[in-house]
Formats: structure tokens, sequence, C-alpha cells
């Protein structure tokens, strides 16, 4: 970790890793005392992960979209290049948004085997796998963040036909008067723009795991549960 950058005099590291690890001590230690105090904070989490799921739902309509852009494309001989690419970049926003929301409707796979051995085995495994779960995922939520900010450093631009217009990528960058003013030239999709979808994606997947295992110390049982399907 030797090239974790210091923020606000701390490593980053620490903000990432040891401080949601005591922000988990306090909630063992405090117990279900804080509970009420932190459900405003849990119905807000709720409606960020649902909010996006929908955005991963409205990438997943893209992709349909564009499959039937294609087709009457290529029946009415009209040239549409790029919808290739583009409905790659939408699959892979749908993907990573679709993380946190999953996680929370139970969607992701669980080996429940040794946890079924006892009470206590279930209730402290299964803190110990989450925990493990949200330390890894803030691990690649960190990668992919550093990903995105060297793809945008070196300038890397798609290798296929996609092309955007320019005032797309200031609007990207928050450039908002030369998105305004800017030219309305196409340009190759910089790499940076579809990674954006995984670098948020992890971010909310990794906030997600620390919240339920919070919810998990605080009020002795997983908030997750799995949708039973017949």
């Amino acid at each position: 970790m030797r090239d974790w950058s210091p923020v606000m005099g701390l490593p980053l590291w620490v903000w990432l890793f040891v401080l949601p690890s005591l922000i988990a001590v306090i909630c063992l230690i405090a117990g279900p005392r804080i509970e009420n105090a932190l459900r405003p904070l849990w119905r807000i989490l709720d409606g960020l992960y649902f909010a996006s799921g929908a955005v991963a739902a409205f990438f997943m309509v893209t992709i349909l979209l564009l499959i039937v852009a294609q087709m009457i494309a290529r029946w009415t001989g009209i040239a549409l290049p790029g919808t290739t690419e583009f409905a790659g970049y939408a699959m892979a926003a749908t993907s990573f948004f679709a993380l946190c929301h999953a996680l929370t409707r139970g969607a992701h796979i669980r080996v429940s085997i040794l946890l079924n051995a006892n009470r206590f085995l279930f209730r402290w495994l299964d803190v110990f796998a989450v925990f493990g779960a949200a330390v890894i995922a803030t691990y690649f939520a960190r990668f992919a963040v550093k990903a995105n900010f060297f793809s945008e450093m070196l300038n890397d631009r798609t290798q296929g036909q996609d092309q955007i217009p320019e005032w797309i990528v200031s609007l990207f960058k928050l450039n908002i008067s030369e998105a305004i003013s800017g030219g309305r030239d196409l340009v190759y999709t910089p790499v940076w723009i579809p990674q954006l979808a995984m670098s948020i994606g992890t971010i909310l997947l990794a906030v997600a795991l620390w919240d339920t295992l919070y919810r998990m110390i605080v009020t002795g049982k997983n908030p997750i549960e799995s949708e039973a399907v017949e």
C-alpha cells in the first residue's frame, strides 16, 4: 500500500479500511441502542440502492434499443456505426449499477452450508463473511477509481467505431461553460467515460456491504433476504 496517497493527513487505506472497521466496533459496542438513530440513514441508503437498480434497468433497456436500431439499420441499408460498442458500454453499466441493488435483494449467490451448523456460527461466520466481502469490494472500488483517473490522464480513446460529440466530453468533465459553447465535432469516446459506471457501481457495492455489516451487528440479523422463486 505504498502508493496510497494521504488524504487529510492520513493514508487512504486508513479512510477506506480502518475507519469503517472502527465504525463496526462502535456498532458492536453500542448495539441496538443506536438502531433508531441509524434508521433514517438506512432509509436513505435503501433509496440509493433502489435508484442504482433503476439506472441498471435503464441501461438494460438501452441495450435492447441499440440492438433494435442496429437491426433496422441493417435492413434499411443505413450506416449506424458504434452501436456494438455503445451496447457493450450499456451492458457494463447494467452489470455494475445492479451490484448493490442485487445484493440488498439477496440475488447474489451465497453458500451457507457452514452457517447452518448452529446459531453461534450462523451469526459470527455471517459477520466475518460480510466483513471480508466489504474489504474486497472496497479494494476493488479503489482500483476501479484509480483506473478511471489513469485512463483520463492518458487520454485513452476507444479502439472501436463509436464517436460522441465533443460537448458531451466537456459535460462529463463538469465544464458546463465549455459544454454549452463547445464544438459539436465528433470525437472517439474517451475510455474513462464508460469506466465511470464501473467506478460508481463498485463504490456503491462497497457502501452496501459495509452498511449490511453495520445493520447485522446492530440488529443481530442479516438484512439480506433472498427472494423466493417458485
